[in-house]
């Protein structure tokens, strides 16, 4: 057991395949893999590579970003080079499987309730039983501008700070205060967005 675990891969795909076998066991006793088992698919991928996401841009906020300053210049270096980039391939990849995975899920959920959603609850007219749409609505678009907080200031930004697109040292700057910009903002959204996607789900369903 010792071996499997202190191999990063192989403990991911054991894990993988037994919450492969949960979501078979889920499926067996739920008596089918009808609409409502891939909504709990869905869901539970979209939980997952928001942890994923999320986690990675806690790491930055709570943990890279403030500890940098204090870190002897001759080893920044290991930080920049190697576990920056290696923390930046899952952030941005999780969050666009988290987007993906979310809209997979409403979008199973059906035209209606996507719409009601994605329009504060507007869609079909506006009563005191669309007030739900509106709160979830708020976090769903708050989660699609993070998403394109991440990919379009923060990753761009900085692939110019750690060198993997070269720059001069005024740029390099300049793009390290912006990623920084737009990862706290991503820090800002992040718990409001939170609220509205779990209180929803518990309150509303």
């Amino acid at each position: 057991m010792a071996g499997l675990l202190s191999n990063f891969r192989n403990t991911l795909i054991l894990s993988l395949l037994l919450a492969g076998v949960m979501i078979f066991a889920f499926g067996s006793v739920y008596g089918g893999y009808d609409g409502q088992f891939w909504q709990a698919v869905f869901r539970w991928t979209h939980v997952v590579f928001g942890i994923l996401w999320i986690g990675l841009l806690y790491y930055f906020n709570f943990v890279q970003i403030r500890v940098m300053p204090n870190i002897p210049g001759d080893l920044k270096p290991a930080v920049s080079k190697y576990i920056a980039p290696e923390a930046l391939f899952w952030f941005r990849w999780s969050a666009l499987a988290t987007l993906v995975a979310g809209l997979a899920l409403m979008g199973a959920r059906g035209h209606a309730y996507a719409a009601e959603t994605l329009s504060f609850g507007f869609a079909a007219g506006y009563g005191p039983e669309d007030r739900g749409f509106t709160l979830l609505g708020v976090g769903v678009w708050l989660a699609i501008v993070m998403f394109l907080n991440v990919w379009g200031v923060i990753w761009p930004n900085q692939k110019r700070a750690l060198g993997i697109v070269q720059v001069d040292d005024e740029k390099k700057a300049k793009a390290a205060r912006v990623a920084m910009l737009g990862s706290r903002t991503n820090l800002l959204l992040s718990l409001p967005m939170l609220t509205s996607m779990a209180m929803y789900q518990t309150l509303f369903g």
